[in-house]
């Protein structure tokens, strides 16, 4: 029964390697790739999220901005990798009406997300750079409403009346998310 176990699990990571995706935690598995149209989820889910002061966030109040919805973790190499891009992206786009939203998929949640978002530096332009970008607190039961996940990071592109207009699986490609959000502004 192991042996089929394991030909099971490194039958699911060749396809997930096959359909190009290098993130961290198999999971659920999710519809849409790697910057497709998200199909069946035209319209973003009505989702509330918690912040790291345990605040409510509800995903809706930010219709009328474009949204990049990330999903990641403290302890996931590729989400770490692709947080200077997320940066970036604030620091150019927000004065046009953009808005990063990061949910941090830690069991453990704002007891270690947060030391991590205060004190974790990435470097941004030559510069050492925390987080700026809004942090909220996801769970599997609100990535349902996505979907599901398939790993860490996924991504999914919101555009300005609320509606998902691409879905990213995989560590994001810069020049890619660039010209998604551009087109969204």
């Amino acid at each position: 029964m192991k042996k089929v176990a394991s030909a099971v699990f490194c039958g699911v990571l060749l396809l997930a390697a096959a359909a190009g995706f290098s993130g961290c935690k198999l999971s659920a598995p999710t519809a849409g790739g790697s910057g497709k149209p998200a199909g069946p989820l035209a319209n973003e889910p009505d989702v509330t999220f918690k912040d790291l002061q345990g605040q409510s966030v509800q995903l809706t109040s930010m219709k009328g901005k474009v949204v990049l919805l990330n999903f990641w973790a403290t302890w996931c190499a590729p989400c770490q990798g692709e947080i200077p891009i997320l940066i970036g992206l604030q620091n150019k786009y927000s004065t046009k009406g953009f808005t990063m939203l990061g949910a941090a998929m830690d069991d453990e949640g704002a007891r270690v997300v947060s030391p991590y978002v205060h004190d974790q530096k990435f470097t941004v332009g030559g510069q050492q750079a925390t987080m700026n970008y809004p942090i909220v607190l996801g769970n599997d039961d609100i990535a349902s409403k996505f979907g599901g996940l398939l790993g860490m990071p996924t991504s999914f592109l919101i555009s300005r009346d609320g509606k998902i207009v691409k879905k990213y699986m995989g560590a994001l490609n810069e020049d890619q998310i660039v010209k998604d959000v551009e087109a969204q502004l």
